[in-house]
């Protein structure tokens, strides 16, 4: 009998439209980040988020630093950002030479709360970076009303979310500025791939100048700035085309299995599940997120690995901020504390979830976290 193979906690979503259209691109000779195949998946994506322009890069950190750099934020700036993020946001504001600030996060969303952002604020802000983080969409509405009253700009980190919707409006069409990944375990996957996104042709037009080193549009090898070498290839892009069509189905999919996963697990004590729906919007269920009750990382590594010795792949929710090593070494944040942030980051994980996985498995996984939180506890 062949081995079982294990749970991933994330797997894509192929249809078989993604090889015939990656046949078709071949036999078109499109290879290169030029041609018709990026014009159409920016096009399509954009569309998608109620964007006027979209915007192809190598991927979401990348989406992220094109994305401050066409802003114009650089050295002398801050930006605000939530403590509890994946480290790529801190990086983009730093390679820009701009200087992150670090805000808690909301108790309910787990992302960026608006109220401890707006204490953040000083002469020095150009603009707040706002992740909606494992399928709940941050306080669009909030942090709008305090980018105006404050004359400084939104960028909107979609990354796990595009076709998810907050405050009935798509994800990613928020701020002067939003962006998405593409990377293998989001719901539309290029394998590595991300998109910039606006409604400016000027920020438009300097997006596409940085993601190509600086370079004119018009004249090639002529270069205005120093810009990277971020761009997308014709393949990428061909494979992303086909994953935006089943991308409904793909969500319709994720929030059954984030709604099995729950309906499961409310009754057990040692959890706590995310809100299906907050006041900004539904919970997409990019990730099948928890926290474990009254427990630190330790606890939560320890569940990981009684999972997968079971062949069940979890992940602990991502590291805060202001704990990484690399800016503990510098001292960069030094003395601040950021309670929430520290209990999501500290209690959080989270389960297979990917858009193919069979019911059953759920049935599975949820079994085998309950013979373990049952064996912890006793």
């Amino acid at each position: 009998m062949p081995e079982k193979r294990p749970v991933p906690v994330s797997s894509p979503s192929l249809s078989g439209e993604e090889e015939r259209l990656l046949k078709q691109c071949l036999e078109e000779g499109w290879i290169s980040s030029r041609g018709p195949w990026i014009e159409r998946f920016e096009a399509a994506v954009a569309a998608r988020a109620g964007r006027r322009f979209g915007i192809a890069v190598s991927n979401g950190s990348a989406a992220l630093e094109v994305a401050l750099a066409a802003l114009g934020i650089g050295a002398g700036d801050e930006v605000v950002l939530p403590a509890h993020t994946i480290i790529s946001c801190a990086l983009a504001i730093l390679r820009v030479g701009a200087t992150p600030v670090l805000a808690d996060s909301e108790p309910s969303s787990w992302c960026i709360d608006p109220a401890d952002a707006e204490r953040r604020i000083t002469t020095r802000t150009r603009a707040i970076m706002m992740p909606h983080l494992y399928g709940l969409p941050a306080d669009m509405e909030a942090f709008e009303a305090l980018a105006m009253r404050h004359g400084i700009v939104i960028v909107e980190d979609a990354s796990q979310m595009i076709g998810a919707t907050c405050r009935e409006r798509p994800c990613g069409s928020f701020g002067a500025v939003s962006s998405f990944s593409f990377f293998a375990n989001k719901n539309v996957t290029t394998g590595e791939g991300g998109m910039v996104l606006t409604d400016d042709p000027a920020i438009a037009a300097r997006a596409r100048a940085y993601r190509d080193l600086g370079a004119q549009p018009d004249r090639r090898f002529v270069h205005d700035d120093i810009g990277w070498n971020y761009r997308l290839g014709s393949l990428a892009a061909a494979f992303g085309l086909a994953q935006l069509d089943g991308l409904e189905a793909r969500l319709a999919r994720k929030r059954a299995i984030g709604l099995a996963y729950r309906d499961r697990l409310q009754h057990i004590d040692e959890l706590v599940l995310p809100p299906m729906a907050l006041a900004q919007g539904p919970n997409s269920y990019w990730a099948a997120g928890m926290l474990l009750r009254d427990a630190n990382r330790a606890d939560v590594d320890g569940v990981i690995a009684l999972l997968a010795a079971r062949g069940i792949e979890a992940r602990p929710f991502f590291w805060p901020m202001h704990r990484q090593p690399v800016f503990e070494r510098e001292g960069r944040f030094a003395g601040n504390a950021f309670p929430v942030a520290e209990r999501i980051s500290d209690a959080g994980f989270y389960l297979p979830c990917g858009a193919d996985l069979p019911l059953a498995t759920v049935d599975e996984v949820c079994s085998a976290l309950i013979d373990i939180l049952r064996n912890r506890a006793g």
